[in-house]
């Protein structure tokens, strides 16, 4: 394997490592997509960032003249990156339908469009799927065609160009806009790597982990790959929850000096796993801790969970295994797939293969009891500092706390209550402190797995 990063100058490093660093948060780059000044970085670096990618991740860059388009390998399934609302609330299955439709009718479509014209298109397809339409004198369907609308602007997919679409959601008799299509960015968007209608099950996007890898040289460096490509995406790899082969790679001395080099970032190993830490902010999707409620009151939680483990060591039960995570979700993601649509003829079979089965690891066992117990004790100290939309609703702010830290792996949900994972141990010595007209969370700053007690 080549050096990471082989032809850059050390002074030239940092530059470099910004743009993978954007490239991996930011997989569609184009002209107005994330800012102005994200393609040329990428451009710049292109073949060096096409090189190294590929080499330590088995990912493929691919660049147009407006476009840069990262193609990942995908080992896992994954419910924490949705397609976002302008509000920020992640897309429905009706907003992601739409914006498929949408889409389709673009890539069918001339430069320009309107917006009605655009929702007659997707109309007409919609009412051919059981379950789904999109009635235009309905303002629920018209705010979430939009929705995918406003998502595709973003990324430079439509430009406006006249009119306005707020104003037509409100009042499309009298309302409309207009927006020039980039075909070119159409296309890069979606880029399927399989037949959809060939596919029996969701399982059957990922990557099988060995592909067409042969012989033991390939096997080995297709596991190395692997292994770094799950650093890079999990918030947290714990040696119990992979194979013993991907444990070895995990542990190889190479996997840190390549990742630290290509993203700039320090990765962190411990006796349970490993990590890689954000420093700069501008890696993850999801920021921990950062502001709104239900993040400030999941860093409470967290403390507040930490104490309890380490005190009164609670019972430890298994924790459901990465496999068994992703047999769970593609059930639940299979059974809304239009099984009619499949072309029996050519359809896989099932899934991809899987890596062995693990042994479950266990953890420390809370109650849902508990847990609420804890989250009234903190609205009762905490709770006017809380947006007001949730502190007459201590179960749902719970509910929204248990989510966030169960995406970052620092609890596992079960039946009845949560698993402490190790990753919490992180948070134990988190303080809050109490000001004259805002209260806000506080968080040490210590590495993974090693956080010193707050004074």
């Amino acid at each position: 394997m080549s050096k990471v990063a082989e032809n850059v100058s050390s002074l030239e490093l940092a530059d470099y490592q910004r743009a993978v660093r954007m490239l991996l948060s930011n997989p569609l780059i184009t002209d107005v997509h994330p800012n102005r000044a994200a393609l040329p970085l990428i451009r710049r670096w292109a073949d060096q960032l096409r090189a190294d990618l590929h080499e330590v991740l088995g990912y493929r860059l691919v660049t147009t003249a407006n476009t840069a388009r990262l193609l990942r390998a995908q080992d896992e399934l994954d419910v924490t990156r949705p397609a976002r609302t302008k509000t920020d609330r992640p897309f429905d299955r009706r907003r992601y339908a739409y914006l498929v439709l949408t889409l389709a009718a673009l890539g069918r479509s001339g430069t320009q469009i309107a917006l009605s014209e655009l929702a007659e298109a997707v109309s007409a397809d919609a009412a051919r799927i059981d379950g789904l339409g999109l009635d235009t004198e309905r303002k629920p369907d018209r705010d979430a065609f939009v929705d995918a609308v406003a998502w595709l602007a973003e990324r430079g997919a439509l430009a406006l160009a006249d009119g306005s679409a707020a104003d037509w959601v409100n009042n499309p008799d009298r309302a409309e806009a207009l927006y020039d299509i980039d075909r070119e960015v159409v296309f890069a968007i979606y880029r399927p790597s399989r037949v959809l209608q060939h596919m029996r099950s969701v399982t059957g996007l990922l990557d099988s982990g060995h592909g067409f890898a042969q012989g033991r040289h390939r096997v080995r460096e297709a596991a190395s790959r692997r292994a770094r490509r799950l650093v890079l995406e999990r918030p947290v790899v714990y040696y119990a929850d992979v194979s013993e082969a991907l444990r070895g790679q995990l542990r190889h001395p190479g996997l840190i000096e390549d990742l630290e080099r290509l993203t700039g970032q320090a990765v962190e190993r411990r006796a349970e796993g490993v990590a890689l830490i954000d420093a700069s902010g501008r890696l993850s999707d999801l920021r921990f801790p950062s502001g709104g409620t239900p993040s400030q009151a999941a860093l409470l939680l967290s403390a507040r969970i930490a104490a309890y483990v380490t005190k009164s060591k609670p019972p430890a039960l298994p924790a459901p295994t990465a496999a068994e995570r992703d047999t769970a979700l593609a059930a639940r993601i299979d059974a809304g797939l239009p099984v009619k649509g499949v072309m029996d003829e050519l359809s896989e079979a099932g899934p991809v293969e899987r890596e062995a089965a693990v042994e479950a690891a266990v953890h420390p066992f809370v109650t849902d009891a508990w847990l609420r117990s804890a989250m009234t004790q903190l609205m009762n100290t905490y709770g006017m500092a809380f947006a007001v939309a949730w502190r007459g609703d201590p179960d749902r702010l719970l509910s929204e706390a248990l989510n966030l830290l169960a995406s970052l792996r620092l609890v596992a949900r079960v039946e009845g209550g949560v698993l402490a994972l190790p990753l919490l141990a992180r948070y134990r010595g988190t303080t809050a402190e109490v000001r004259p007209r805002a209260r806000r969370a506080q968080s040490q700053t210590d590495t993974l797995f090693d956080v010193k007690e707050a004074q």
